[in-house]
C-alpha cells in the first residue's frame, strides 16, 4: 500500500507491476501520480505536461512569423507589377 501525497488516500500498487517513472491516477482525488521509489513504493505528484504545450505555442508563433514573411513577398510582387 502507498499513500497519495495529495489526499493521503491509501493506494494499492503492486510493486512487481510498476517501474520507477510510471504514472498512475489516484482513485480518490484523481491526481496524476508518478512512482518515484520502488522499495517501498513511493508516489509523488506527476509533473504537468504543460511544458510540452508551451513548446507547441512557440512553434505556432514561428509558423505565424513565416506567414508574415510570405505576405511581404506578395507585397513585393505587387510593387514589381506596378513598376512595369
Amino acid at each position: 500500500m502507498s499513500t497519495c501525497p495529495e489526499c493521503d488516500a491509501e493506494i494499492e500498487v503492486d510493486e512487481f507491476d510498476v517501474d520507477k517513472g510510471d504514472q498512475l491516477s489516484c482513485p480518490e482525488c484523481g491526481s496524476n501520480l508518478e512512482v518515484v521509489g520502488l522499495s517501498p513504493i513511493e508516489l509523488d505528484i506527476a509533473p504537468d505536461d504543460d511544458d510540452d504545450d508551451d513548446d507547441d505555442d512557440d512553434e505556432e508563433k514561428e509558423e505565424g512569423e513565416v506567414d508574415e514573411e510570405d505576405d511581404d513577398d506578395d507585397d513585393e510582387e505587387e510593387d514589381e507589377g506596378i513598376e512595369e
